[in-house]
């Protein structure tokens, strides 16, 4: 099954296949290899006047590094050009009137869909974690804090969790930074275990943007960078969504 997705991605690309373009750069307003830029899309995955709710907003089970460096990073996006990204149980709710392209759609009947990080829906349990991405940087900042579902070794999260959590932070600074889609490669070297309960700062940068693919790196560590969790690199394929056909009601 596996093997039948990837190579109907592999079709789309031949077909969409655009003219070689090495070393894309950075740029605040830059358009992507498709045209977007990275201000519109940024704009649509986070809507400012939503009744969704957002699952990357502060709760009882939060420790105290966890809040205080959620407050750094919430000043930053009055003036350093950060932005706080929602967090919303699908990632339909971050692209509507938008779908995978044609030939990658799933039919199902299920209605209650939700990304694998927000599976665990009681409060410190499971995924707890923040997002903050900076455009012009093309990088992101992930505060993770693992709860006890998420446990491997007694006392430690476990590896697959942060493996996880490093794809997904991945996947939205991917898609935001050049609308890269689906994970082609994810090489993770682990360094040590992660304490339930305690913080782990993903940092995660966009190394380079060629031949429609975005290449990117992360490194995991404790808030003083004293503590090396893990480090990673992943490269995304970018392929454009397509809009949603208009229905009359």
């Amino acid at each position: 099954m596996m093997r039948i997705g990837f190579q109907r991605v592999a079709r789309l690309v031949h077909h969409k296949a655009l003219p070689r373009n090495p070393h894309l750069l950075p740029g605040l307003h830059q358009a992507s290899a498709f045209g977007s830029s990275t201000d519109s899309l940024v704009a649509r995955f986070c809507p400012e006047n939503t009744d969704l709710k957002d699952y990357a907003l502060p709760n009882a089970s939060w420790n105290p590094d966890m809040l205080s460096l959620y407050q750094e990073f919430l000043e930053k996006t009055k003036s350093d050009r950060w932005i706080k990204l929602p967090s919303f149980k699908s990632n339909r709710e971050h692209i509507r009137g938008l779908k995978l392209p044609s030939g990658l759609v799933a039919a199902s009947d299920k209605q209650d869909w939700r990304i694998f990080t927000r599976c665990i829906q009681l409060e410190g349990q499971g995924y707890e974690y923040v997002i903050f991405f900076h455009p012009s940087e093309k990088k992101s900042v992930c505060l993770f804090q693992p709860g006890p579902y998420l446990e491997g070794a007694p006392g430690f999260a476990h590896g697959g969790s942060l493996a996880a959590m490093m794809d997904e932070t991945f996947s939205k600074t991917a898609y935001l930074a050049g609308e890269g889609l689906f994970t082609l490669s994810l090489n993770i070297r682990f360094k040590n275990l992660i304490p339930v309960g305690s913080l782990a700062v993903l940092d995660i940068q966009v190394e380079k943007i060629e031949d429609q693919k975005l290449y990117m790196s992360c490194i995991a560590q404790s808030r003083d960078k004293q503590t090396v969790y893990a480090k990673s690199s992943g490269v995304f394929l970018q392929l454009q969504l397509e809009e949603e056909p208009f229905q009359q009601q």
